[in-house]
């Protein structure tokens, strides 16, 4: 499956930005899919993670009640809504994914097979 991230840019503190991540060659509702990111200097970090169908999801604590993961397997996207960004947001955002059984999510970069080329969100203060 290749991934096609797009949405990034540049916002200010408290603004909201919706990232999207389009699948090509494989049917989207295969895999379990996620959303990591990498600041200058740091490793590539967690952020969000979806089940195959959309039933279950996981957040990094550092996202939690500001960040939603979803998707929509019809349209072979998976999405993160961003609100109320943060200047510690700042990174390249990437998709991710991975085949898994129908519930599953994955948060371990490692485990992912598919990734899309990122995004760079930028928050400023």
């Amino acid at each position: 499956v290749q991934l096609q991230a797009s949405g990034g840019g540049l916002v200010q503190a408290g603004d909201s930005l919706r990232l999207s991540c389009a699948a090509s060659g494989r049917t989207l509702s295969t895999y379990a899919m996620g959303w990591f990111r990498q600041a200058p200097g740091k490793e590539r970090e967690f952020v969000a993670a979806i089940s195959r169908g959309g039933s279950s999801t996981v957040y990094a604590d550092s996202v939690k009640g500001r960040l939603t993961i979803s998707r929509d397997n019809a349209k072979n996207t998976v999405y993160l809504q961003m609100n109320s960004l943060k200047p510690e947001d700042t990174a390249v955002y990437f998709c991710a994914a991975v085949r898994r059984i129908m519930y599953q999510v994955e948060t371990d970069h490692r485990r992912y097979d598919f990734w899309g080329q990122g995004t760079e969100v930028t928050v400023s203060s």
